[in-house]
């Protein structure tokens, strides 16, 4: 079975986490895993924002977002279930991918939306992940 698991979410977006989270928690009980729980803040790369003048868009958004992941971890996840809490900044897919390998994943778990026009494009974060992750990859619809 698995021994670390991440599972990964939008704070955000509920629809990324609804049907995903309980298929991670089934993950980690059947197999006495490690949850790591990680949250992407995207980078910040809007030219007439950052032309305003120097601001730190990762120092405010990630302690932030740290502390939202923390209650979204104590009002949706049992207590006997620990979880490692995870909040990067940077591409989505990027940081799931280069997370995943840092902690030695062998599961990750997220979320994937039914493929729309511009998916065909550039392809969608879940897409990305699933191609190029080192370990198995369940998206959940």
């Amino acid at each position: 079975m698995f021994k670390t698991i991440l599972f990964t979410l939008d704070l955000e977006h509920e629809d990324t986490w609804t049907k995903a989270l309980p298929v991670a928690l089934d993950a980690t009980r059947g197999g006495n895993a490690q949850l790591h729980v990680l949250t992407v803040v995207p980078e910040v790369a809007v030219p007439a924002l950052m032309q305003t003048g120097p601001f730190d868009y990762e120092a405010q958004l990630v302690p932030e977002t740290q502390a939202a992941l923390g209650r979204f971890v104590r009002e949706h996840l049992p207590a006997e279930v620990p979880a490692h809490q995870i909040v990067t900044y940077g591409s989505i897919y990027r940081e799931i991918l280069r997370v995943s390998a840092q902690i030695a994943a062998d599961l990750i778990v997220m979320a994937a939306h039914r493929p729309q026009a511009g998916d065909f494009l550039i392809g969608s974060n879940a897409e990305r992940v699933s191609r190029r992750a080192k370990c198995t990859v369940m998206l959940v619809r």
